[in-house]
């Protein structure tokens, strides 16, 4: 076994140190650095000298699982998601989980909640028919806990019962944590403190890179962990870049600002090598007084040779869905789900009646039989120019409409009327063969006009044993006139013209593509508002937000880009109004420092996805954001358009 260690890379043979001395360990490396190919060295190698022995590995996305899975396969490995590994490890202890969510409904702490206010009983889940269970939603009086409150849980348990830190670390004498700086604090807190509650021993090993902590509720770094005594986790270093080009790691080093400085690998087979030499690469730093992108598009076009029609070579990344919306033609959709003009005046009214209760103002009676619009009436909301919210809305004839719909009904029912962007392009799947997990903040409206688009595209795949398994089908072709009338049923359904989604639901139900389930028909009744605007939509629009999500266009966020290469990338330096980004601060280095670094880190992920060649557009910058981007991309390569 030690002349095999020889044979790993340097970096999988120090974890091999720390894993001699029994300690906990950390593998940190930039973007393009082979993280994941040394994790399965190291599965690998701990399997080979531990044949007997159960290893864990935990990472963030199901398409990760599936990526690991394949490269390792063997029966003591469990790879899963980091949620689904510790449902499984917790699930069975139904008393303890009972009293851990009551405890935690009455810690005001705790960001859990059953009943409001209310103190909770120890006795609350004593009629309770079923088990408690994780599911995508959340319903806490039966019982149900979804992602959020499955980590707060986790964390309790393992706190107030040591125990349970003993059968997790006799049933895996190694845990492996791949895309660590993503993981959650209470997940990390449970490894790193309460295990030490348990006298038992095994080992945690960590893998990720913290400038591309990108997400705002990940642990981000281990700093407070690491160090060169036993107890803590000593950090592995791997310094080379096996993806991009010279110019761009040059660029990315620029961006670091952990101590990591990558180099290009030495390693010949390595992507970014081409005849034993590191590919050179582009940068471009393009600026203009116009913001239209599409001149920056036809510039890299006809200079560069980009061809932004192929989408799995050629990307434009935006901060934001809502910068994206027009581009990729689902602008209706977005404005249904973000920025709803009725839903917008019921929040002002509930957040004037908070900021009263909060300030001791004195309170305007609300009773149980007033309508919507007699509450509106009531708090005489004004705008800065103080004129009437209401009048305002009331001038706009689609507003006017949305509004009727909802002024006689009694304002205890909508406010409870609740939309938000998520529940319309929160995308939790990989790819198009992953199915929806846990955590999905889709609505179910939005899960069944996917499972038409999905069950169409496994036909138009030539995918027929899934289409079949998938729809009402599977007993109904029996002659050839069956499989004619399913074509033009599904050609229909591709071809929809001005359909709307209503329509081509009932076309789909009718047609045996996609029957209405139970929860689309709870959807309608419990929300009715939502689903009467969404209902007259094009389905036509639909498709293209499908498109755009299934990574059928050349756009993408930002944030959804991790972990994904491309040969050519756009990143488009626009915050769209987020106040959580600031690049003119980034170039600057000024403004809060958590914005700051929040910048850097999305802008260091961004540049680092590009293979070939990378373009950066920045909509008339100033000349100390022009001056500093001729430090970071050279000057040759900063260009000014019109």
């Amino acid at each position: 076994m030690v002349e095999e260690r020889l044979t790993l890379e340097p970096e999988v043979q120090e974890i091999f140190h720390c894993i001699d001395s029994k300690r906990n360990f950390l593998l940190s490396g930039g973007a393009g650095s082979g993280k994941t190919y040394s994790l399965v060295q190291v599965i690998r190698q701990v399997i080979a000298e531990n044949p007997t022995t159960k290893v864990a590995c935990m990472t963030y996305t199901n398409a990760a699982v599936k990526e690991i899975e394949e490269r390792v396969n063997h029966n003591n490995l469990n790879v899963s998601t980091i949620h689904d590994f510790l449902w499984d490890n917790i699930k069975h202890f139904q008393k303890e989980l009972k009293a851990a969510i009551i405890a935690l409904s009455n810690d005001e702490n705790a960001k859990l909640s059953i009943d409001g206010d209310s103190f909770i009983q120890e006795n609350y889940f004593e009629d309770l028919e079923e088990p408690i269970q994780y599911k995508e939603y959340l319903k806490l009086k039966e019982g149900i806990i979804s992602h959020d409150e499955l980590l707060l849980v986790a964390n309790h348990l393992f706190d107030k019962h040591p125990k349970l830190s003993t059968i997790v670390k006799d049933k895996y004498r190694f845990i492996f944590i791949d895309e660590y700086q993503d993981t959650n604090t209470a997940v990390v807190d449970i490894f790193l403190n309460h295990f030490r509650k348990s006298e038992k021993k095994n080992l945690v090993g960590f893998f990720g890179d913290a400038m591309q902590s990108i997400y705002d509720d990940g642990i981000g770094n281990l700093d407070q962990y690491k160090g060169d005594t036993a107890d803590t986790v000593k950090e592995i270093k791997k310094n080379q870049n096996r993806r991009s080009p010279k110019k761009i790691i040059d660029l990315a080093n620029r961006l670091r600002t952990d101590g990591i400085t990558q180099e290009p690998s030495i390693d010949v087979k390595a992507p970014n090598m081409v005849a034993g030499h590191v590919k050179e690469g582009n940068i471009l730093f393009i600026h203009s007084a116009n913001e239209d992108v599409s001149v920056v598009k036809q510039y890299l076009a006809e200079n560069c040779g980009w061809n932004f029609d192929n989408t799995e070579e050629t990307k434009e990344l935006n901060l934001t869905h809502n910068l994206i919306a027009d581009k990729a033609g689902f602008r209706t959709l977005m404005n249904i789900y973000d920025s709803d003009p009725i839903i917008g005046l019921k929040n002002d009214v509930l957040r004037k009646i908070k900021d009263d209760k909060k300030n001791n103002s004195p309170e305007i009676e609300i009773s149980e039989n007033d309508s919507f619009d007699n509450v509106v009436d009531k708090f005489q909301l004004k705008n800065r120019q103080r004129k009437l919210k209401k009048d305002i809305l009331l001038q706009d004839p689609i507003s006017a409409e949305l509004y009727n719909q909802l002024k006689d009904k009694p304002f205890s029912e909508v406010r409870k009327i609740y939309l938000s962007k998520d529940a319309l392009i929160d995308d939790k799947k990989q790819n198009i063969d992953d199915e929806n997990k846990k955590g999905s903040k889709r609505d179910n409206l939005i899960k069944h006009l996917f499972k038409i688009q999905n069950n169409i595209m496994l036909y138009r795949n030539g995918r027929y044993n899934e289409f079949l398994r998938a729809t009402d089908y599977k007993d109904k072709i029996v002659s050839i006139a069956a499989k004619r009338s399913l074509k033009e049923n599904i050609e229909s359904l591709i071809n929809v013209g001005d359909k709307t989604i209503e329509e081509v639901i009932a076309d789909a139900h009718q047609k045996g593509i996609c029957e209405i389930d139970d929860y689309l028909k709870d959807f309608k009744t419990n929300k009715e508002y939502l689903y009467n605007r969404v209902k007259d939509v094009k389905f036509s629009e639909f498709q293209k937000l499908y498109a755009y999500l299934e990574g059928k266009t050349p756009f993408s966020t930002q944030h959804k880009t991790k972990g994904t290469e491309f040969n050519n990338v756009l990143v488009i330096l626009d915050n769209g109004g987020w106040n959580n980004y600031n690049f003119e601060n980034l170039f600057l280095n000024t403004g809060s420092t958590s914005v700051l670094a929040r910048t850097q880190k999305i802008f260091y992920v961004c540049c680092t996805r590009a293979k070939e060649n990378l373009a950066v557009f920045y909509h008339n910058p100033s000349q100390q954001v022009v001056d500093r981007a001729n430090e970071w991309f050279g000057i040759d390569n900063v260009l000014s358009i019109s």
